[in-house]
Parts: structure tokens; C-alpha cells; sequence
């Protein structure tokens, strides 16, 4: 007989108030994953909750991941959520839609976690590692080639687009060395100004360095089924050029996550918001710790896994902490009554 193949995702367990899960890891990718794999190992009861809306997940592959480079994104978090469940952790399909302080009991923190459905979860700790959001510029045609042949970060992607003619559209001051690491890649490259402010400094350097600016007003991305052809101005002149690079402004993906309080901050120069964190993606709503880009947004994959590990291991340990805590109370109490 042919057994049935294993299912990617978990049921939701039961948990109570005076049952409560150790650790429940809102967000499903690497930081997530990493973080609760520490806390399974750790012989730690720990559920995932993945909403299943990686960011990466148009890239074709995950780069500068020593051991893993290539690999696509979705076989890697299949693999990451197969070692989760390997130690006796959960991963469950599902959308948060509010999580909360909840009633201390006997001096442990709680957490109530309310899925989209209604489903409930109740934690001794939070571990958030929800991502971000890249919001890309209002010019037509960029979104649908966004992973593809729009591209923002030049170590995910700079060498699969080495050598081609790379315009980057300008969206603040952070695109000027964004261009910079893109001519590292190519020795084809034109900078749209698009009305961004470019001083004499900057295009001396830019000319030094053979990178053409171009100040005309950018109309629209030109392509040819799936490729990118070239980038059209204002005045109707076509830029030729294969691959377009973006600084995106980046948002943290905080919904459904409003009553905890988590602490969030502008990025400089206008380029998004991220969650204020202290060492090991500690916050200052005690109890919840935070990993990946949610934290981070220069981080990749393997950074964001990285800091999972670490919040994952800071959580054991403040748990084991409680625990002896816990353990010492009863005991001087069953002493008290005998």
C-alpha cells in the first residue's frame, strides 16, 4: 500500500489559559521557521502560525544562503517547516487577526492569539516574524515584472542580472548608493532622477563612474511579454533596458497585531517603518520577542534566520527562567502547608 504523503501544515491544537502553548511564532518564513525550530529542539510546545504570503515569493531563487544558494524559496520553507515538525513543533495555515496581553497567571505572562477563522491560541510567549511589505513606485508596468526583471536588493540578485543594461529608478536619497552597488554588476547603467534631488557631487561621481543620468520624467515600463524592453519618459523617448532596480519603501507587516503595543519606528530617509528591538529581537512589550525583516528590513534570508535562532533561544531562556521560578514557589508552598 501506498502511504499517503505527510500534509505541509498541522491542525490547530487546544490550548487554555491554564494550558497555554509555550511559544506561539506569528509569521512562516525563515526568521519564524529558525526561531521556532530552537524553541522545538529546546523541548518547547511551539505552534507557527504562517499567513503563506512570503515576501520572496516571486524570486526564483534565494541567493547568499552559504549551503543553500539557488534553492527556491518555497522548497526551502517546505524543508524548514518539515524540521520544525521533525521535534515536535506545529505549523498551522492561518491569518492572525488580533493578539493581546491576556491575565498573568500565577505570575507568567500570557498571550490570546485569534486566528481570521476564530480559531484561539493561548502563549506563555510571542515570537513576531511577520516580514514587511514592499511598496513599489506608481509607474505602469513596474509591479508585474517585480522579482523577475524589477528588482531591489543586488545581493539577492545582482548576479543573475550581471552585465545586462540596468536602469534604477530613483526614489530618494538611498537610491544614489543603491546605483552604486548596481554598477559593481553591470557597466550599463542609467539613474532616473524621477524629480529626486541629484547634487553636483553626486553626478561627478556618477560620471566617474560611467552611470548616465537621466533627469526627463519617467512615463512607464515597456515590455515585451515577459521581459522588460526599455523604460519610456515623458517626452516619449524609450530608455533600452533589460532590468529595472527600485528601492522600495518597506512596511512591516504589523496587522491583526495592534493590541500588543509593539514599538515601531521610521526608517531613514523616508523609506518605510520597521519594529524597534533590543538585543536578540527583544521589545519592550515584555514577553514578545521579534525577528527577520518585521525587525530588520536589510536583512536576508539567512540574517533573518539567524535572528530567529537567536529570539527562539532567548525565549527558552526566559521560559526556563519562569519555570524555575514557578518551581521554586510551589515548593516553599507545599513547605508552608506541612
Amino acid at each position: 500500500m501506498t502511504q499517503s504523503p505527510t500534509p505541509e501544515f498541522d491542525d490547530l491544537p487546544t490550548s487554555a489559559p491554564d494550558a497555554p502553548i509555550d511559544a506561539v511564532v506569528i509569521g512562516g518564513g525563515a526568521a519564524g521557521l529558525n526561531g521556532a525550530l530552537m524553541l522545538a529542539r529546546s523541548r518547547r510546545s511551539v505552534v507557527v502560525v504562517d499567513a503563506g504570503t512570503p515576501r520572496n515569493a516571486p524570486a526564483e531563487g534565494v541567493h547568499g544562503l552559504l549551503g543553500a544558494d539557488g534553492v527556491p524559496p518555497a522548497e526551502l520553507l517546505r524543508t524548514g517547516r518539515a524540521e520544525v515538525r521533525r521535534y515536535g513543533g506545529r505549523v498551522v495555515a492561518g491569518v492572525v487577526a488580533s493578539a493581546a496581553p491576556a491575565p498573568a497567571v500565577d505570575g507568567d505572562l500570557r498571550f490570546t492569539v485569534t486566528l481570521a477563522d476564530g480559531r484561539t491560541l493561548h502563549a506563555r510567549r510571542l515570537l513576531v516574524a511577520t516580514g514587511l511589505r514592499d511598496e513599489l513606485p506608481d509607474v505602469p508596468g513596474l509591479a508585474e515584472h517585480w522579482g523577475h526583471a524589477v528588482v531591489h536588493c543586488p545581493y539577492c540578485h545582482g548576479w543573475e542580472v550581471r552585465d545586462e543594461p540596468i536602469g534604477v529608478l530613483a526614489t530618494g536619497a538611498a537610491s544614489v548608493h543603491h546605483a552604486l552597488l548596481f554598477r559593481q554588476l553591470t557597466d550599463d547603467l542609467v539613474y532616473f532622477t524621477r524629480d529626486t534631488e541629484l547634487d553636483a557631487d553626486t553626478r561627478a561621481r556618477f560620471a566617474a563612474r560611467g552611470i548616465r543620468v537621466v533627469d526627463t520624467p519617467v512615463a512607464a515600463i515597456v515590455s515585451a511579454g515577459e521581459a522588460i524592453t526599455g523604460v519610456r519618459l515623458a517626452d516619449g523617448e524609450v530608455v533600452p533596458r533589460r532590468i529595472v532596480a527600485v528601492a522600495t519603501t518597506v512596511v512591516a507587516r504589523t496587522d491583526g497585531l495592534d493590541g500588543l503595543g509593539l514599538p515601531l519606528e521610521d526608517l531613514p530617509n523616508g523609506m518605510g517603518r520597521h519594529v524597534a528591538t533590543g538585543p536578540a529581537g527583544a521589545t519592550t512589550v515584555p514577553g514578545v520577542w521579534v525577528a527577520g525583516n518585521v525587525a530588520d528590513p536589510t536583512a536576508q534570508v539567512g540574517a533573518s534566520a539567524a535572528a530567529g535562532a537567536l529570539a527562539g533561544a532567548r525565549i527558552n531562556a526566559d521560559l526556563v527562567t519562569a519555570d524555575a521560578d514557578a518551581a521554586l514557589a510551589a515548593r516553599r508552598d507545599t513547605a508552608l502547608v506541612s
